[in-house]
């Protein structure tokens, strides 16, 4: 087993600052090569405070604002306008970060594109749904329409 301190969310391990106990190859393998954890140290406890703070600074206060933010959230549909070739492929794919960029362009509000989480890649024009964590106990759907533009 293995000691990290994680430095980002990942889903089903824990948030960001946490300190978790995996196995090694998965530590080996996936976490420290994709830069998702340190390795836990004694000196690594300032680590553990500043990314607790910052996630604190980044996330939503209540259980309330959160449910809030996900009811406006779901009420439309965010429009992506892509670059597509002729036959409505993508040039690339969507990320997250295009994602709430193009929330925060529709006016629904300013989301951290670190919460939101696509369950497969988006590679051509249509309809998707995306989830975005707002708080431990809430979570959103979003509903994206790609639009191709050439």
């Amino acid at each position: 087993m293995a000691k990290l301190i994680l430095t980002q969310e990942v889903t089903g391990l824990g948030a960001s600052g946490d300190v978790v106990d995996v196995r090694s190859g998965y530590a080996r393998n996936y976490l420290l090569p994709r830069g998702f954890a340190l390795a836990w140290t004694k000196g690594g406890e300032k680590d553990v405070e500043r990314l607790r703070s910052a996630r604190k600074a980044r996330e939503i206060a209540t259980v309330e604002e959160a449910q809030a933010v996900a009811t406006k959230l779901q009420s439309a549909p965010v429009k992506i306008t892509v670059k597509t070739g002729d036959s409505g492929r993508l040039f690339g794919t969507v990320g997250s970060a295009q994602i709430a960029d193009a929330v925060e362009a529709s006016g629904l509000g300013s989301i951290d594109k670190r919460t939101v989480e696509i369950p497969a890649r988006i590679k051509a024009v249509g309809s998707y749904k995306a989830t975005v964590r707002l708080h431990a106990d809430v979570s959103a759907t979003l509903d994206l329409q790609v639009v191709g533009s050439k």
